[in-house]
């Protein structure tokens, strides 16, 4: 299996195109659709890195999936599906309760599905999946959002936002739903259980300290060096640091239109009578007192 990685600047997302080059079949873990907030306006770029790889290689994507329905950037993963049709967008089964929380934030209308149609597959925990020649393992990391997963590719784990490098910690969970004790139990029971000599392929790198791009560690430097959750931190400790740091922190940047466009499986809202699209931004939604 070989693994290639894509770097987001503006979002310092990660996007993965995992492949066997013998069979050519591939899947893309995370990918990008940019939007410029001053003008709202949307922009294939990051994809078509991705698109021109993929072609360039001769890969056959069968799968788009998502670690979770993104705070920081809207999916792109309908402009990949438009180009290879034959890919399923697929996300955990637990999208069905992030869908219930924003439809309701957002008053999306009583047409807004909240059984997760909009995606092609939703995955089971502790489900195997075989992709192609690929074959992988869904493992329910609920605490950033509660439908967060993980993938375990072999030997091979992507965490999305529920871990980042050791000096970058774990993903904030104040979001609707969002758990520091689901977190800590999600990382300490499920991914720490793992071999230590399992690589660690992250969902976001904000380069601390403006050091170089990382975005691969192990189950076992996390366990020693993860600068929020080393090996024998207490659960309560865990937690109380992380509603503590979380309360300090904005909203992400791109919450409303990155939310309301991924919870539809990457779908740009439908036009409206004047053939032009709108994003609904709700007002103290996430204000602090």
């Amino acid at each position: 299996m070989e693994i290639k990685a894509f770097f987001d600047k503006q979002t310092f997302t990660m996007t993965y195109v995992l492949s066997d080059r013998q069979s050519g079949d591939a899947v893309v873990i995370d990918p990008v659709l940019d939007y410029d907030q001053a003008s709202s306006s949307t922009s294939t770029g990051s994809v078509q890195v991705v698109t021109d790889y993929l072609k360039s290689s001769g890969l056959n994507p069968l799968f788009i999936m998502e670690t979770h329905a993104h705070a920081d950037h809207l999916s792109g993963s309908q402009v990949l599906k438009e180009a290879y049709p034959q890919a399923q967008v697929g996300i955990g089964k637990r999208i069905t309760e992030v869908q219930r929380t924003f439809k309701g934030l957002f008053n999306l209308g009583e047409d807004f599905p909240t059984d997760g149609s909009q995606f092609d597959r939703l995955f089971e925990d502790e489900e195997t999946v075989q992709a192609g020649s690929l074959s992988f393992r869904v493992i329910n990391t609920p605490g950033h959002t509660p439908a967060d997963v993980s993938y375990l590719f072999g030997d091979a784990l992507f965490t999305g936002d529920t871990m980042f490098m050791p000096d970058g910690g774990t993903g904030r969970c104040d979001f609707p739903a969002g758990s520091a004790e689901d977190l800590y139990d999600s990382i300490t029971r499920r991914l720490y259980a793992l071999p230590d000599e399992t690589r660690v392929f992250v969902g976001h790198d904000y380069q601390p300290g403006g050091r170089e791009l990382r975005y691969q560690t192990s189950i076992g430097e996390a366990k020693r060096e993860n600068v929020q959750l080393p090996q024998g931190r207490s659960r309560e400790e865990f937690v109380e640091f992380r509603k503590s740091r979380d309360s300090t922190l904005s909203a992400p940047r791109l919450i409303f239109p990155s939310v309301q466009v991924n919870i539809d499986a990457g779908r740009l809202p439908a036009p409206s009578s004047n053939n032009v699209r709108y994003l609904k931004i709700p007002l103290n939604l996430f204000a602090r007192s």
